[in-house]
């Protein structure tokens, strides 16, 4: 027998014995008991006093209405699960859509960052010896536009204080003593072949060989400037 059908005979049962009780109590004369059995036949139908006939209804009415609240409950803890899984599905569901847009807008920043130092690396290009014309003369500013095109942005300063100290932008100049020949004062000045063989006349050619020699030597231009304010060479 199904736990539904127990509980519906326990309470015909109960109902039964309840009526039992009632019956004996007014053979006894009990007033205790009396009162109980007006009270219970003041607040319910007593099994017994139901048909034979119709007893089997009343205890299958009985059991449908405990299966009916059973059912009830059955369906609303049903439905509150499906709430709280819905609720649950939208929450991962958010937060999925949230990291895709985070990713793709980091992956779009990603990428016009790389177009954008493509952009500044191609305008930035150092220019070569071959893309200036040679001139019988140069003024310091010629010379000046001209380092500017072959040093990158942030290391001319370091380049031009060098030069300054070396040569004063003189691309011709010769130290008496030593020497020492063109804007950087190279010793000897044959060594700035390795970047032309027009090196005694080309200034562009001395340039080329400076940058080279400070990024070798030291780094880059601004390591070799702070090395000559240590020392008063490089």
């Amino acid at each position: 027998m199904s736990r539904i059908s127990v509980r519906g005979f326990a309470v015909a049962s109960a109902t039964a014995v309840t009526a039992v009780g009632s019956v004996v109590g007014v053979a006894s004369g009990s007033t205790a008991q009396n009162n109980d059995a007006e009270a219970t036949a003041s607040g319910a139908t007593l099994l017994a006093d139901i048909p034979a006939g119709q007893q089997a209804q009343v205890q299958t009415a009985s059991l449908t209405q405990q299966a009916d609240v059973q059912a009830i409950a059955a369906d609303a803890s049903a439905k509150k699960d499906a709430e709280e899984a819905a609720r649950k599905a939208a929450a991962e569901t958010a937060i999925a859509k949230k990291k895709a847009a985070e990713e793709a807008a980091k992956k779009a920043a990603e990428e016009v960052k790389e177009r954008a130092e493509a952009k500044e690396a191609a305008a930035s290009r150092s220019k070569d010896v071959s893309d200036f014309p040679v001139a019988t003369s140069y003024s310091i500013a010629q010379l000046q536009a001209m380092a500017r095109q072959m040093v990158p942005a942030g290391q001319f300063q370091c380049f031009s204080n060098i030069v300054d100290h070396e040569s004063d932008w003189n691309y011709k100049a010769v130290n008496p003593s030593s020497g020492a020949y063109g804007m950087f004062q190279a010793l000897p000045g044959s060594k700035m072949s390795s970047a032309g063989a027009d090196w005694r006349t080309n200034p562009a050619t001395q340039i080329k060989w400076g940058l080279n020699y400070m990024n070798d030597r030291y780094g880059s231009p601004c390591d070799a400037w702070s090395f000559w304010q240590a020392n008063n060479w490089y």
